[in-house]
């Protein structure tokens, strides 16, 4: 259900802005939400009566949105770029 130090590890390495980010820059977190989420969302298909994990699904998919936001107003090709590497939106 959580996501492991490994594929996390992975996730910033792929979504890093800068040689020296260890997970702190935007498009890095947003990867990481975005996998959380997804695997939150696989829980809650089998265990939709679950209010608590329903919570903080919200409150992730809220944090991953402003954080595309702060993304989109710095840069938009960025943005665009990071939305198509995640498959997010259509």
């Amino acid at each position: 259900m959580s996501v492991t130090k490994e594929k996390k590890s992975e996730l910033v390495k792929a979504f890093k802005t800068s040689e020296n980010d260890n997970g702190g820059s935007a498009a890095s977190q947003v990867a990481v939400l975005t996998e959380r989420i997804r695997n939150l969302t696989e829980h809650m298909k089998n265990n939709h009566k679950d209010e608590h994990s329903k919570r903080g699904l919200l409150l992730m998919v809220n944090r991953r949105k402003k954080l595309l936001a702060y993304i989109k107003n710095r840069d938009v090709n960025e943005y665009e770029d990071l939305i198509k590497k995640l498959g997010l939106r259509k």
